[in-house]
């Protein structure tokens, strides 16, 4: 039986933390996503491109969203 190994308890996480991450995590994929697409299209596969920057936009589309909601719960923390 395998046991689950617990994440030590960060001193950071707050009720943003999670939300903080997953913008970060979709911007990174974003700039990510440049060297696959370059990738794809150096070996003249434009399916596999075509199909990374529809990745790029969803991605772009998260962080825009994520953006905008972590701006409303900060300044909802301020009022």
């Amino acid at each position: 039986m395998a046991t689950m190994v617990k994440e030590p308890v960060s001193p950071v996480k707050d009720k943003n933390y999670d939300l903080i991450h997953a913008v970060q995590m979709s911007l990174q994929h974003i700039w990510q996503l440049e060297t696959y697409i370059a990738d794809a299209e150096a070996r003249g596969d434009s399916e596999l491109a075509t199909w990374f920057r529809k990745i790029q936009e969803n991605n772009r589309k998260a962080g825009a969203q994520g953006k905008e909601m972590l701006m409303a719960r900060l300044q909802g923390e301020r009022h």
